[in-house]
């Protein structure tokens, strides 16, 4: 009998030469970028040639798992993504789309027969219907904004998804006698968000029969966007198991920019809507049934999100961060008990950051995944008593994505490390024997040397323990001498771990013939709350010293160049480099800064959701009692300590850490003739996603890098 191994190959191969050979006559269609079949490291143009995969979604028979593939085109400057489905039992791998549109959001019909999706074949993203696994496509939505989020209902009678809705008269409305007229007003902030301009448009939560026949505002007067901007997804809406009710995540404070109150909303939906009594004159939510419930959490004044009702629909579980103003709160998961009313906490013993989670098909546990000291690990929880135990190996990350078979039997979910980039898995819950379930990318690695790693701890200065990751180059040889890159952390509340990472690489820089190090310094989660919580209002601090610390012990290695050391981060961890570069004292050779912060005070007028600098260093900057934390923490009182090359590079789209941050530090570089560069993208945000505009950059640190670290 031909191994499954063997069988699965053919049919991806098969897969891939179907993507390549089966388009329609005339159609131009993408080329999965071709295998580099010498022996290499890794390097910058790899990283667009993995496929990459994301949205995993089980078949209510438990057959099938439906996932989208994005295949990257340096040529187009772009990423194709497809709708592909995979067998649980014969691993056979289906191309369900096939074309150069985007496709997103899978969802299964419960008779497994249909897939919904969303696809932008149009001029705006609309949602359509797929049988399954023949084919036939039908176009299920038709709003001129285009939708989002797409939901199947537990029985199959609705549909839910988003759309932009006009919720403001805009300059044209106001002034229709000057139509050429180009300006935005604004009485109120935010003006900007994440990567866009304040546009008068909301995302509303409509419903609609699963046809398309009939589509419903279930919110038409929300001055507030479902889900959330700017990270917010479908995974904030949920139907209850017998479709007589939807739960969604919605912030509905005026004072926008300075809280994170958000809640869990519930919609009522009448007998009459599920037995299709509806004429077209009903127009209004109560005409049609609707009405909104409660605001289950509206006595919460952090973050509520992510609501998922149990199985027996007698729970609806959500992730919860209880402080208001701190995004960076513990995240826990709630359970509200649907009959009762009353509420209690799951992971009350679990000083952790919770992700993604799934219900038991039985109801009787919790499966998630969290943050676990440097890695994102899996876990059990019984929601019983409250116990939990890890299902995971360590030095790899489990998750973007998570799904459970209907009879409870096994879990999908994704996982990768610095080698290996994600790919779907299973883990039997009766054996806990795990599987890979699928295998793009495995042909291309068979050719990429892979770097080995470690997890380390340092001693801090308070006597505190630090966890670093270490990675080194794939020819590594403990009796030469190697540079180092000491890696920032962004965040600040951010963790680092050793997954496959599309920017800053770990094996990619180790790959470049460099040592490095990666500390989890004060302010990353999975070490507990309190480590988190340590670095508020003092980013100078002991954050700098944890970082400082771990490069200078781990410098006493006989391998390292101690006359070869840089340091490189993004976001906070441009910050960071802009601090050091005030106060390395002759360690670094080099600093990278993406997107930094450089003036604290300035920031403060330019950033979009002010509950953070209002949390992290107090309010604002203008009252005495906060001003301290805002003049010793920022980089830019110390530039007269400046005295080491930089590269420093900004998006222009990047409205939370406007590219003003980077122009103010490359003038204060250029002003004392350090040596340094800046890279401006126009059409970037706060990352560099574009893969030329990638590799530019990359190209640009490496020869900047190399020059001052490799003499």
């Amino acid at each position: 009998m031909m191994s499954n191994k063997i069988a699965l190959g053919l049919t991806l191969l098969f897969s891939l030469f179907f993507l390549n050979s089966c388009a329609k006559k005339g159609e131009k269609i993408y080329k999965v970028p071709e295998i580099n079949k010498n022996l290499h490291t890794l390097n910058s143009q790899d990283l667009f040639s993995f496929q990459r995969i994301s949205e995993p979604r089980v078949s209510p028979d438990g057959k099938w798992v439906a996932f989208i593939v994005a295949t990257p085109s340096i040529e187009d400057n772009k990423s194709y993504t497809d709708l592909w489905a995979i067998s649980l039992e014969t691993k056979e791998l289906i191309q369900l789309t096939n074309d150069k549109y985007s496709e997103s959001n899978p969802t299964w019909s419960p008779d497994s027969k249909k897939l919904a999706y969303i696809s932008n074949k149009e001029k705006t993203p609309q949602a359509y219907i797929i049988d399954f696994p023949k084919g036939g496509i039908k176009k299920v939505s038709y709003h001129k904004n285009g939708v989002a989020n797409l939901q199947w209902s537990p029985k199959g009678n609705f549909i839910t998804y988003t759309s932009d809705v006009k919720m403001k008269e805009g300059v044209l409305d106001l002034y229709p006698e000057y139509p050429k007229a180009d300006v935005r007003i604004y009485d109120s902030l935010p003006v900007r968000h994440w990567d866009e301009w304040e546009d008068n448009l909301y995302n509303h939560l409509f419903i609609s029969f699963a046809d398309g026949s009939r589509s419903l505002d279930l919110t038409p007067d929300a001055m507030y966007d479902i889900p959330m901007k700017p990270y917010g997804g479908r995974e904030e809406i949920a139907f209850s198991p017998d479709e007589s009710e939807l739960a969604f995540t919605a912030k509905f404070d005026s004072d926008y920019v300075n809280s994170t109150n958000s809640d869990i909303i519930q919609v009522h939906l009448s007998s009459s809507i599920h037995k299709g009594d509806i004429s077209s004159k009903k127009e209004s939510m109560k005409d049609l049934g609707f009405s909104l419930g409660d605001n289950i959490t509206s006595n919460m004044m952090g973050y509520d999100k992510d609501p998922l009702y149990s199985p027996d629909g007698q729970w609806l579980a959500f992730k919860s961060q209880e402080r208001a103003g701190f995004e960076s709160d513990r995240v826990r998961i709630m359970l509200y008990n649907r009959q009762s009313k009353e509420m209690h906490e799951l992971t009350k013993n679990f000083d952790q950051w919770v992700d993604e989670f799934v219900w038991s098909p039985d109801s009787k546990m919790i499966y998630l995944t969290a943050t676990d000291s440097g890695s994102y690990g899996l876990f059990q929880f019984n929601i019983v008593d409250n116990s939990y135990k890890r299902l995971s190996q360590r030095n790899w990350d489990y998750g973007q994505g998570l799904e459970i078979t209907p009879d409870g039997s096994k879990l999908i979910y994704g996982k990768q490390n610095v080698n290996n980039p994600l790919e779907l898995y299973t883990l039997d819950l009766g054996t806990l024997k795990e599987s890979q379930l699928t295998h793009f990318n495995d042909e291309r690695l068979k050719y990429i040397e892979p770097i080995k790693y470690e997890s380390r701890w340092f001693n801090a200065l308070d006597g505190q323990k630090v966890q670093a990751w270490v990675f080194y180059p794939p020819d590594f040889d403990s009796t030469k001498k190697y540079p180092m890159i000491t890696f920032l952390q962004g965040g600040p509340q951010s963790m680092t771990s050793p997954n496959f990472h599309y920017r800053w690489n770990f094996s990619l820089f180790a790959s470049q013939g460099y040592v490095v190090i990666a500390s989890n310094r004060r302010g990353s989660p999975g070490f507990g709350q309190a480590w988190v919580d340590a670095i508020s209002k003092d980013w100078g601090g002991k954050a700098m010293d944890d970082i400082l610390a771990c490069t200078d012990q781990f410098s006493e290695m006989p391998f390292i160049n101690k006359e070869g050391r840089c340091a490189i981060g993004a976001s906070a961890g441009g910050y960071a480099a802009f601090w050091l570069e005030g106060h390395h004292q002759g360690r670094f050779k080099a600093f990278v800064a993406h997107c930094g912060v450089f003036d604290l005070i300035s920031d403060y007028g330019s950033t979009e959701e002010l509950w953070f600098p209002n949390w992290e260093y107090g309010g604002p900057y203008w009252k005495p009692e906060n001003r301290q934390n805002y003049e010793k923490n920022s980089p830019h009182n110390y530039v007269q300590n400046w005295d080491t090359p930089i590269l420093i590079s900004t998006g222009e789209y990047d409205f939370r850490l406007p590219y003003t941050q980077s122009l103010e530090a490359f003038t204060a570089a250029q002003v004392q003739h350090i040596p340094s560069e800046i890279l401006i993208y126009p059409n970037e945000t706060h990352f560099i996603t574009k893969p030329q505009d990638y590799l530019v950059w990359f190209d640009k640190v490496m020869k900047f890098l190399d020059k001052y670290c490799k003499k």
